[in-house]
């Protein structure tokens, strides 16, 4: 049954662009329901030249409580949050901000603990464990560290080499290595770009070169089943999908977000 929307409604807005591949409104406004909580998720498509202005805006209305942050505002998000986590302030990013009951902002970033989550959840455990991460955005930079801190050892992959030295700068304090596009050796092989969101886009490893017994995982969310996935489970890669990691990443996110309400 479709929410009943009126007045004291509270609003939690996701914002992206592109917005339409998020499963977000839909799931956390079902989580919201489950918890008997009167509140709905609303996807807001902003452009990167808007965000700030964007930001300044949400925040100052007063039945807004918490605001998703997705590609690409993740790093422009930290900004506009007066307290931080331990895991925002290390990884330069936030992609969930709550209001507070002072009115201030604090943000979280929960992509990585949602993927350890979704791979708890089908049986792999990552501690002595090799994983290769590729992409070293703002989710990818929270997989690496949820990865690390799970006791995997982590190998970081980036066509952006400056952008992955900074990762690696950054999480100076965990040893995370330099990755290439060829898997191989690797127990689990993540992709954090957006790589399979649109048709024709490459690969972002030689999938031939996946070990067998290997685990796939895509922290895209459509298609559920990207090519690189596809072509992982075709050579017998159990595979995880950026569906199976949202639907762990949606309670988790609800934690955050209403734990000011509680």
């Amino acid at each position: 049954m479709p929410h009943k929307l009126t007045g004291a409604t509270r609003i939690h807005l996701i914002v992206g662009d592109p917005i339409a591949q998020t499963k977000s409104p839909e799931g956390l406004t079902r989580v919201f329901a489950e918890r008997g909580v009167d509140a709905v998720c609303v996807p807001m498509q902003v452009a990167v030249a808007d965000i700030d202005a964007f930001m300044m805006v949400a925040k100052r209305a007063r039945n807004v409580d918490g605001i998703v942050a997705t590609v690409p505002h993740k790093f422009a998000a930290l900004r506009h949050c007066d307290a931080l986590s331990e895991r925002a302030r290390m990884l330069g990013a936030v992609n969930a901000m709550r209001r507070e009951p002072d009115g201030s902002w604090s943000g979280d970033m929960t992509d990585g603990v949602a993927l350890v989550a979704a791979l708890h959840a089908a049986g792999f455990e990552p501690r002595a464990r090799r994983a290769l991460v590729v992409g070293a955005g703002g989710a990818g930079s929270a997989v690496v560290l949820a990865l690390a801190d799970a006791g995997a050892e982590v190998a970081v992959h980036d066509i952006d080499v400056a952008r992955r030295e900074a990762l690696r700068a950054r999480l100076a304090s965990r040893t995370i290595a330099v990755g290439s596009a060829d898997p191989a050796g690797f127990d689990l092989v993540a992709n954090a770009t957006p790589l399979g969101m649109a048709a024709g886009d490459p690969l972002p490893v030689a999938v031939d070169r996946l070990g067998a017994g290997a685990i796939a995982a895509d922290l895209v969310t459509k298609p559920a089943v990207t090519p690189f996935l596809d072509a992982a489970r075709r050579r017998g890669a159990p595979i995880i999908t950026g569906v199976d990691m949202f639907e762990a990443q949606a309670g988790i996110l609800a934690d955050f977000l209403l734990a000011a309400a509680g």
